[in-house]
């Protein structure tokens, strides 16, 4: 899957995290642990690849640079624009556990999130400090930041309905007034058709630019997946990449209802063994409980 693609999967996360926040169902855990799994794999292998880069650097020569700059390059621009995604996700996963009361999705966003922000700051090290990124990659890469920084704040701002989500922006202050100009234009004439628009702009701000390929095309899928599990089925195109994932949603559901029947068969086992004892030994029991 294309670091692209995450890009769109931010807005489509974006656009229907409200319906998930609001819902009555509860996230696929499965989904869940899936996401914090593909997300740490795919942060040891960016950690990885910059560490070798770095190691490179000192032993190698320009020759050799060269030929592994392509992919250097796709893991820097899945950095880069993977962030959107992790700190949409992140917002959406917390205002869940804020708004139900619970605290099952809130520490794996922050976990993810916190080690993508590592990642982001040893991409910045590297863009100021490395002489191996020229100077003309390094402001491309650059540019591509600031573009993501933009549609971050914005996608967030989007959500700001959602509790207190301000903390996951770039810039928070960006987020609110993108979010009142959201707002304003929503309540204008045609206001429905704002949000088709915004994502048609998106769609042509990361069409061209990135390169052909993302070297964690794997893990990204994973992870794109595991995210769409916990949404409803309406959500997902009737083509395209994201309708092939649905499978993967049958699945993590599926998987969700069977620990909950063996969770259910469990009690009910235990409260049959329970009723089989005799009375005095059940008494007897309970007693020795209560002193304890």
């Amino acid at each position: 899957m294309h670091a692209r693609e995450l890009v769109e999967l931010a807005a489509i996360v974006s656009a229907n995290g409200p319906v998930l926040v609001r819902g009555t169902d509860r996230l696929s855990a499965a989904g869940i642990e899936q996401y914090w799994i593909a997300s740490k794999s795919r942060l040891g292998r960016w950690a990885k690849s910059l560490k070798s880069f770095s190691k490179e650097h000192d032993e190698v020569g320009t020759m050799r640079h060269r030929a592994r700059w392509p992919l250097l390059r796709g893991v820097l621009e899945e950095i880069i624009t993977g962030e959107m995604l992790t700190r949409v996700w992140s917002a959406v996963l917390c205002a869940c556990d804020r708004h139900h009361g619970t605290d099952t999705a809130e520490p794996v966003a922050r976990s993810v999130l916190i080690g993508h922000l590592e990642a982001r700051h040893r991409v910045l090290t590297l863009l100021v400090r490395s002489p191996k990124i020229n100077a003309e990659a390094a402001v491309k890469l650059n540019h591509l930041r600031r573009r993501c920084e933009r549609w971050t704040d914005l996608l967030v701002g989007y959500l700001a309905g959602l509790h207190d989500v301000g903390e996951f922006a770039i810039e928070p202050q960006r987020a609110r007034d993108f979010a009142e100009d959201l707002q304003y234009r929503s309540n204008l004439g045609g206001g429905r058709q704002v949000w088709p628009l915004v994502v048609g702009s998106l769609h042509a701000a990361f069409r061209n630019g990135l390169s052909a390929s993302s070297p964690n095309a794997d893990l990204n899928e994973r992870i794109a997946s595991s995210i769409l599990s916990c949404f409803p089925a309406d959500v997902f195109d009737s083509t395209g990449l994201f309708r092939s994932l649905w499978m993967v949603r049958i699945s993590n559901v599926t998987n969700d209802a069977q620990g909950m029947i063996e969770d259910l068969l469990t009690v009910e086992r235990a409260a049959e063994a329970e009723q089989a004892r005799p009375a005095p030994a059940r008494l007897k029991d309970r007693l020795r409980r209560f002193g304890e």
